[in-house]
């Protein structure tokens, strides 16, 4: 997919929108047939949708599209190493800017996925400046159109001085092979990024060990939507001869449905602390890169009564801007932020807890809140 790195990748996503609406229009690819168009796509298999998404650049870029998957034959664009590639011709499964593959079941909710696999085969060159990258979307909406909030991106090769967006995290291993771990934001999306020490020309693999991963870093849950699986290239100078030789990709239901957005408006049963004010202690995480954070927050009754429904208030420091949360409703006035329990999370028995989270922005230096209040008591910082 589309990276949106720089501001203008928003304009060109507004502009990819309407030029797939004509293109897609084409049919079932045959074999070689060739696309030259800025976001020109067609389908293959009856079941994936290749596309030439040249997002960056206004230089000439072709690829020629087989039964099984594409190459690049032409790409005269040239970008910055230290900044944005100049295209991500692809070939994917799933919904892109409002093109979606034929049949496809996603968005599909995380928790509903018993299992999503792929194999790839990749045709690398060498003179050129790129990345082979496989892209797996996810929103907290059953999004179909625009840039989703979480991008997990597989470097299976690199070639030349480039790098994943934000900083390395350390390694992991995920789907039995060992990672570099890179995670940032690029102004559009956060991106968690796993570079391969070498590169892999072929693999067959589950893409829900990587979902997995991400969402035990805390940057999504399992009430997510998977979108879409996407295995392409990012050039940044030349590619002629880069190829995906074949793609497949399949995701399956039978999970666990979990709520979706927790839903708005105030609790229909006003907080109430149990007699001699609310004994509570609240435990604070946070994650942060670049400009953007993710916070886990977990309140506990430390009384000996139970607490029915709850709103949890606080001040964010300076610049700090709360997004997308989860199991609360979470609003912001300012600095200040008040986090009310949703339909199944209100009753906090003696002992018990309760737990949110949500992402965020900031400038400068992040720092977490130091002080809370809960139905109007001030609480214990774990």
């Amino acid at each position: 997919m589309r990276r949106s790195v720089p501001v203008f990748a928003a304009v060109a996503g507004l502009l990819a929108s309407a030029a797939i609406a004509v293109l897609s229009a084409a049919g079932p690819a045959q074999a070689d047939v060739q696309i030259c168009e800025q976001y020109g796509s067609t389908t293959i298999q009856g079941r994936y949708v290749v596309q030439n998404n040249r997002w960056g650049t206004t230089a000439q870029q072709c690829i020629n599209v087989t039964d099984t998957g594409f190459s690049i034959t032409r790409q005269d664009g040239v970008g910055n190493t230290s900044g944005a590639p100049v295209s991500y011709p692809s070939v994917f499964l799933g919904c892109h800017y409002t093109n979606c593959s034929p049949g496809t079941n996603l968005p599909m909710q995380v928790s509903q996925i018993s299992s999503a696999s792929s194999s790839i085969n990749y045709n690398f060159v060498g003179g050129a400046t790129y990345n082979a990258s496989y892209d797996i979307w996810l929103d907290p909406t059953p999004k179909r159109d625009g840039v989703n909030q979480m991008e997990i991106m597989i470097w299976f090769n690199r070639q030349g001085s480039i790098q994943p967006i934000g900083s390395s995290v350390g390694s992991a291993t995920v789907a039995g092979r060992t990672w570099d771990v890179w995670r940032g934001n690029n102004g559009g999306n956060n991106v968690i990024s796993y570079l391969a020490p070498s590169p892999i020309n072929s693999w067959n693999f589950s893409v829900l060990d990587f979902i997995n991963d991400v969402r035990n870093r805390g940057a999504i849950t399992n009430s997510w939507y998977l979108t879409s699986i996407q295995a392409g290239f990012e050039p940044w100078q030349g590619g002629a001869g880069l190829g995906v030789n074949s793609f497949s990709a399949s995701v399956n239901g039978g999970g666990n449905p979990q709520p979706t957005n927790p839903p708005t408006g105030q609790p229909t049963t006003p907080p109430t602390n149990p007699p001699g004010g609310t004994p509570c202690r609240v435990a604070y995480t946070a994650n942060s890169w670049n400009n953007g954070f993710t916070a886990s927050v977990t309140i506990s009754n430390t009384g000996s009564s139970t607490i029915n429904n709850w709103s949890l208030t606080y001040n964010l420091p300076s610049g700090q801007q709360v997004g997308n949360a989860w199991n609360a409703t979470v609003t912001q006035s300012g600095s200040a932020v008040t986090a009310r329990n949703i339909s199944w999370n209100g009753t906090i028995a003696p002992g018990g807890t309760a737990s949110f989270g949500y992402q965020g922005t900031f400038t400068g230096t992040y720092s977490s809140p130091t002080s809370f209040t809960l139905n109007g008591t001030p609480c214990n910082r774990a």
